[in-house]
């Protein structure tokens, strides 16, 4: 049975860039280094942000995230030391190349989930998307990971260049061994706020009627799955996450986001000064969170609004949710 998954005020979520750099050059990947930066970071500047977030009162979980992470030589020191400053959970995302050993280098009880990044159930698929041979490198990093004991996850980024080969993805995770599946839904920021980035992005009825039964499938066959909401019910109110929970996208030229939708502008709401989480000057993303249309989120309808349709009167025939709100399907029992 699925659920909305509520925004938690009692915790921490840290998405963690530790440097731009990458081996895949992806359609859809956001990155976009002019507002990101191109260093990587050193460590000692990673374990001295991560111990400023980790000072709060609140629960805090980290995604160590890149480009490709793994790249980073000290991915695994970065891994200890969350854990060792008693981050609730650590993930890392990966496109499944796994460089410098890094499944040598940690261990199943300093790293919750491998999540790993895949977008069509073939390589015919998922290369067209990814790069040529990324299917099989990444569905072997899967298999090596799972082989040694580690949780895994994958996330498939559903665009109108893959929605179609969805169904196909179930008995794929199954066969591997994934713990949980993540849908995510293309957002329109670096590569794919490029030219035809219209093409990528999938109405209101080819979601609705593709993603519920997708999760219902992977469900059954024991595996957790979570998308995001995108569309409201019509009886259901609007919330903005950047209002009501902690939520911290960092980058390693120190711009810190709070909504993922804003980071190919200078609209972060915070930067990193030396150790320190600071303010940074109006009019940020912050003041567009207050801001009630009848559209739903303000940043959706100034940045990627071709996903809301009109009727008479130009009122909105549906309202967008927060990026960041989930729908979640338990495991049934197998």
């Amino acid at each position: 049975m699925k659920k909305t998954v509520s925004f938690s005020r009692n915790s921490t979520n840290l998405f963690f860039h530790i440097l731009t750099g990458c081996n895949l050059s992806c359609r859809h990947c956001y990155i976009n280094r002019s507002q990101h930066g191109e260093q990587t970071l050193p460590i000692e500047t990673i374990e001295s942000w991560l111990t400023s977030f980790s000072g709060t009162n609140r629960e805090a979980n980290v995604i160590f995230l890149g480009g490709e992470p793994t790249l980073h030589p000290d991915l695994a020191r970065a891994v200890k030391k969350a854990r060792a400053l008693g981050y609730k959970s650590v993930t890392i995302d990966t496109n499944g190349y796994l460089f410098h050993d890094i499944l040598d280098r940690v261990t199943p009880s300093e790293v919750d989930f491998v999540s790993f990044s895949l977008d069509g159930p073939t390589s015919a698929v998922n290369d067209a998307i990814r790069g040529e041979g990324s299917f099989e490198r990444c569905t072997s990093g899967i298999r090596a990971a799972v082989q040694k004991g580690f949780n895994t996850s994958l996330i498939y980024t559903v665009s109108s260049a893959n929605i179609h080969e969805l169904s196909a993805m179930p008995e794929l995770l199954a066969e591997l061994g994934i713990r949980r599946f993540f849908i995510q839904v293309i957002g329109l920021r670096g590569n794919s706020a490029g030219e035809g980035a219209e093409t990528l992005q999938v109405d209101r009825s080819l979601w609705l009627s593709t993603i519920p039964g997708v999760a219902e499938e992977a469900a059954s066959l024991g595996i957790t799955v979570t998308w995001p909401k995108v569309y409201l019910d019509p009886d259901e109110p609007f919330e903005c996450a950047g209002l009501v929970a902690d939520n911290h996208f960092i980058f390693p030229n120190g711009r810190v986001y709070r909504c993922p939708l804003c980071e190919d502008f200078a609209l972060h709401g915070h930067e990193m000064e030396g150790d320190t989480l600071v303010d940074t000057p109006k009019i940020n993303e912050n003041d567009m969170f207050r801001l009630s249309i009848p559209e739903g989120c303000v940043m959706n309808k100034m940045i990627q609004p071709d996903n809301i349709s009109y009727g008479e009167g130009g009122v909105p025939e549906h309202r967008i949710a927060c990026c960041l709100l989930k729908e979640e399907m338990a495991p049934r029992p197998v």
